[in-house]
């Protein structure tokens, strides 16, 4: 059976609020995250916040709600709260452990997400945090030693706690100028290690305090906080091509499968309008324009004009990315009637779930890749997919977990088909996640993604002990063979 093309890369993929931790060490600053509490599927995580009279008050922010949050809110801690991102699984005192376990594993790239805070305390200093850079540096020597490719997020659905109290996040242009001199300073310290860029991660789902730092939720407030970051994405790109030629920057979208509920008509055009909720973003990122349909996705939040003046525009065309990224878990679908979304939709009753809900729909992987491979003709990359699941430990927290190996061989085939017959440019996948990490979904330990089982529940209790599972030794195998012995 035919495997990938030479070259392929092979890999996982984290972010650093979930999987990091150390978030009060090395001179660290606070991100928005660090006041997200745990969750569950029943319980949506949430902020905690004081207001000027004294009294706390919890407030969702996530891809999937967003409150609007006051003007007097203040972010406070709670001693009857977890806070996931705190700790995490603390890859900030075990990188070199899980980094010798992913070469084990064979792999020639690894993503990871710089923390912001880590680098700018507070977001936009006028020097860097020196121990942020140091730690980093580490973390790329030691992917040299096993000549693993690194591929960077430079910022991963979260803000600098200062960016987002005294500007109010992405809504002020202040950011774009923070951001690029962010970024700026990955190139100048780094750039001898990495090639790969993602400007952002899955910037066409991410809205409110959480993530960019707003405390609005409407749809004005986002799509002018999502034009301010189209400005820094392409001013960065335009930035580390001048350092380097050979970089190559992508961002990274959120791109479940969307099906018409039946084939109506009226199913089948909802489907096309509603996904255009994607298309916005990738279209204006990878084209470097804002195509004509634009102004109904606007008009649709509410809205029907943003400023975008002659010199956004003219960076926006200057500053197109390199490549398409994006994360793939599960299709849903749509009909007529129901509202746009990025993220979810309606069931779909032909497909098994996941423990949480989520559609298995490994052909749905192939779709998707010729969706975006006929639309922009441009390299794709999958830096995201994977199978929570609950792993049961034996006694030497060894997991047997056979679903998962039969989730990825399946998603496989239809990547290798996507290429191999359809024609698709897909130059790599990274397995979200290689090491059981904190769910961004869910803030538990419980549902678990990795090939490497970690010791340590849902409110982080345990040893943090690493353990090889038998997805581990599958997915080497794979790798080895270059996917060759596919069942």
């Amino acid at each position: 059976m035919s495997g990938f093309p030479k070259g392929f890369y092979w890999g996982g993929a984290t972010a650093d609020f979930q999987y990091e931790g150390g978030f009060n060490e090395g001179g660290r600053g606070l991100l928005s995250h660090d006041y997200e509490t745990d969750g569950s599927l029943e319980h949506p995580r949430h902020h905690t916040m004081q207001l000027s009279d004294g009294s706390v008050k919890n407030y969702r922010s996530s891809f999937f709600y967003a409150d609007p949050i006051p003007q007097d809110a203040k972010p406070v801690f709670l001693d009857n709260e977890y806070y996931p991102s705190h700790q995490a699984v603390d890859f900030y005192h075990h990188y070199k452990e899980d980094i010798k376990l992913m070469a084990e594993m064979g792999f020639n790239i690894y993503r990871f997400s710089i923390c912001w805070s880590r680098i700018y305390p507070l977001g936009d200093e006028e020097e860097p945090n020196i121990e942020g850079i140091a730690f980093y540096r580490n973390v790329f020597e030691e992917l040299k030693k096993y000549h693993i490719e690194p591929m960077v997020t430079i910022c991963h659905d979260e803000m600098p706690m200062h960016l987002a109290l005294k500007y109010n996040g992405w809504a002020d242009r202040h950011l774009i100028d923070a951001y690029v001199k962010y970024a700026e300073t990955l190139f100048k310290e780094f750039g001898s290690y990495c090639h790969y860029w993602l400007t952002f991660n899955e910037i066409n789902a991410v809205r409110g305090f959480g993530p960019c730092g707003t405390r609005e939720s409407d749809g004005y407030t986002r799509y002018l906080a999502d034009h301010h970051m189209f400005i820094a994405s392409a001013k960065t790109v335009i930035l580390g091509h001048k350092y380097n030629p050979h970089n190559k920057f992508g961002a990274m979208y959120a791109m479940s499968g969307l099906y018409p509920r039946t084939c109506k008509p009226e199913d089948m055009l909802q489907s096309q309008l509603a996904r255009r909720e994607n298309w916005y973003f990738i279209d204006t990122m990878l084209r470097g324009y804002y195509h004509p349909y634009a102004k109904s996705v606007w008009q649709h939040h509410g809205f029907t004009s943003l400023e975008i003046s002659e010199e956004d525009q003219k960076i926006l065309r200057d500053g197109q990315l390199d490549f398409c990224s994006f994360s793939y878990y599960r299709t849903n679908t749509t009909q007529a009637g129901d509202a746009w979304f990025n993220v979810g939709g309606n069931d779909n009753p032909y497909l098994e779930k996941t423990p949480w809900g989520w559609g298995v729909d490994p052909l749905g992987l192939r779709y998707v890749l010729n969706e975006i491979y006929d639309r922009i003709q441009k390299p794709v990359f999958v830096v995201e997919n994977g199978m929570g699941a609950i792993d049961e430990p034996d006694e030497n927290d060894y997991v047997e977990d056979d679903y998962r190996i039969q989730y990825l061989n399946d998603h496989f085939k239809a990547m290798r088909d996507a290429i191999t017959i359809d024609g698709v440019d897909c130059f790599g996948y990274t397995m979200w996640a290689p090491i059981d990490l904190v769910s961004l979904s869910t803030g538990e330990m419980k549902k678990r993604y990795g090939f490497v089982y970690v010791d340590m529940d849902d409110k982080g209790h345990g040893t943090l002990k690493r353990t090889p599972k038998k997805s581990f030794y599958w997915m080497k195998h794979i790798i080895e063979t270059n996917g060759t012995d596919l069942k």
